[in-house]
């Protein structure tokens, strides 16, 4: 079965104190509670990071990635997605 492939609508806050990059979902529906666990891609669709954490209030989660410690992160990319 192929992965749909999902662009992520995120506005970036900031990072915690493990090191994991904070962003508040601009857009949510249920199905994207799959996404948990799942690698994150940049706009060239080169993997930064894993969704480590889904939480906050369930109409509008905060979502917490934790990059590769190689990769270049830049908040103001596009982040995409695959849904299992």
């Amino acid at each position: 079965m192929k992965k749909k492939w999902v662009k992520l609508n995120l506005f970036y806050i900031g990072q915690s104190a493990k090191k994991h990059q904070i962003f508040r979902v601009k857009q949510w529906n249920n199905n994207l509670e799959r996404i948990l666990k799942q690698p994150i891609y940049d706009e060239n669709y080169k993997v930064i990071g894993l969704v480590k954490d889904i939480f906050g209030p369930i109409t509008l989660p905060f979502v917490s990635i934790k990059t590769h410690p190689n990769s270049q992160f830049d908040p103001n990319l596009r982040f995409y997605t695959k849904l299992p």
